[in-house]
């Protein structure tokens, strides 16, 4: 194998991959990508089991040749290095890398123990546009479980119906959940609830955000394949049962509060800085017209602030943890908001004004 390539090429692919290689993985194929150069152009792979990605590298190509190359120590190298890149290899053990003055020797290991590129079944394809999807990833993956023991939650649930051509997003972690509508292009034959591990669905972001046009999904048994552009990023998907979100959100909730958001996000982050930091509580006061925010800490002292609000209704006193709600709002646009609730201990529920296709529910805390 040997090859030329530019020192930005090669850095920026390799710098997408460096979150999917295993860094303590028991298994070091998984530290190595793989590079396969043939007379149809040249190729990084990289895989950790769970997710894999297969995306172009622009070269000037000598010699074809397949090899799997340590992912991490590599992208250290070449962002030290200056000038273009020389790649060659003359056998499976070794790489010599040259650029300008610098000179490298690297091992490596056979293409022949890199995992092959799952083969998925009973493929079903739709279609969404890069921005519409990136903008349903970052409006719900904050409410997704991590390391959660109800493995399920630790995901984005996919929710796609046949008939109405809507894509649904849903992440919760039991204490708050978000959930987005979109309308995609095609449909699919039956009913899918598919559960999309959160790193895939972080890392998928990297490349969408650079997209402008359609980005195909291909729905497979156990496998999620995603092509945006020319890079094609695969996950496989959790099994089990997503928690029935449907039933979570506030239907017939009566009291409804209209409040800006800049002005209630500023206020909620001035005073969560006095709460007691496990717990990050927060206490609302509500009544006609006025919402007074507070928190206190025994051993550190309290803080109270007032915002004005659009509220007519009984008074009521409510908790809630300021980091989730925080979450929310961070991912909120418009300039107002409602939270409609029914009493101090039901789940809340938030929403854009003006906006029905993104909806987020938060449970209250005992205050």
């Amino acid at each position: 194998m040997k090859l030329s390539v530019s020192k930005d090429e090669l850095q920026e692919k390799l710098s997408n991959i460096q979150n999917i290689v295993g860094k303590r993985n028991t298994m070091p194929i998984l530290s190595h990508f793989l590079l396969d150069i043939d007379k149809n152009g040249a190729y990084i792979i990289a895989t950790d089991l769970e997710t894999a990605l297969k995306e172009p590298l622009v070269v000037e190509i000598e010699k074809e040749g397949r090899l799997c190359l340590p992912a991490r120590k590599l992208f250290e190298i070449v962002r030290e290095i200056e000038g273009d890149v020389v790649l060659e290899s003359t056998d499976e053990q070794w790489l010599k890398i040259k650029a300008g003055a610098s000179d490298f020797r690297l091992a490596c290991l056979p293409a022949s123990e890199f995992p092959e590129w799952p083969v998925m079944e009973d493929v079903e394809e739709i279609a969404s546009e890069a921005p519409v999807l990136m903008e349903m990833i970052e409006k719900t993956i904050y409410s997704a479980g991590e390391s959660d023991t109800r493995h399920t939650i630790n995901g984005l649930l996919f929710h796609a119906q046949p008939g109405n051509k809507s894509l649904t997003f849903v992440g919760t972690d039991g204490h708050r959940l978000a959930l987005i509508v979109k309308q995609l292009n095609g449909e699919v034959r039956e009913e899918k609830r598919i559960i999309v591990p959160r790193k895939a669905a972080s890392e998928l972001r990297r490349f969408l955000d650079r997209e402008e046009g359609k980005v195909k999904i291909s729905i497979g048994k156990n496998h999620l394949l995603f092509t945006v552009g020319n890079v094609q990023f695969l996950t496989r998907l959790i099994e089990g049962t997503y928690p029935d979100y449907e039933n979570v959100i506030p239907q017939a909730n009566e009291r409804k509060l209209l409040v800006k958001r800049g002005t209630f996000t500023k206020a909620i982050r001035r005073v969560s800085v006095m709460s007691r930091e496990r717990a990050n509580a927060v206490r609302f006061d509500i009544a006609e017209g006025t919402l007074v925010i507070s928190s206190s800490d025994p051993d550190l002292g309290e803080a109270k602030e007032d915002v004005p609000i659009d509220y007519k209704g009984e008074t009521l006193s409510i908790g809630f943890n300021a980091r989730y709600l925080l979450d929310i709002l961070g991912a909120m646009t418009s300039e107002n908001i409602t939270l409609e609730f029914q009493d101090p201990l039901s789940p809340v529920l938030l929403k854009e004004e003006g906006r029905e296709d993104y909806r987020c529910v938060i449970m209250p805390m005992r205050i």
